[in-house]
């Protein structure tokens, strides 16, 4: 269980903190914070440039916590409220299938997430190495990931739509 733990982190943790790299400094064929920030304008989260960062920083800093397996279900719960926001406001309305931009690929990272909040980091994890396995109880781990939901669905409340055109 050990082995497929940590080969889980490590696919799922780089690819997330890859992932808000793009956004966030713009690496492996991101368009950075500006950019972002321009996307997010549209999809009705203003300023774009704020949540794109909040959004860049909470991916990379979940991927590198479920990569190295530290603070338990913490990068799984921030993962999980990042992926509620980009498939309701970006891929909902486009079906499943990754194919058709649909929910797909974020459904795919929320379930990783959850997973591993709630089986633990494992024993080739640093928490395993610096003794905190103990603290994450099935109750906080299933409290981390409401938590995470919740936090999402906030972020969600808080679009707005594009402020009509003037003529």
């Amino acid at each position: 269980m050990d082995a497929g733990l940590v080969l889980a982190r490590l696919v799922l943790g780089p690819l997330m903190a890859a992932h808000g790299a793009q956004k966030l400094f713009g690496w492996f064929g991101g368009h950075g914070l500006a950019g972002a920030g321009g996307m997010f304008e549209t999809l009705g989260f203003r300023p774009g440039r704020a949540f794109a960062a909040a959004a860049a920083v909470g991916e990379v800093g979940s991927g590198v916590l479920i990569t190295f397996g530290l603070l338990g279900p913490v990068g799984p719960a921030i993962l999980l409220a990042v992926m509620v926001v980009a498939a309701v406001s970006v891929h909902w309305r486009n079906g499943l299938f990754a194919m058709s931009n649909g929910i797909e690929l974020p459904l795919l990272y929320a379930a990783g997430a959850a997973a591993l909040a709630l089986t633990g980091p494992g024993a080739y994890s640093l928490d395993a190495v610096l003794g905190l396995t103990p603290l994450w109880t099935p109750s906080i781990s299933w409290a981390a990931l409401a938590i995470g939901g919740l936090g999402g669905a906030a972020n969600l409340a808080l679009r707005r739509p594009a402020p009509a055109a003037t003529a």
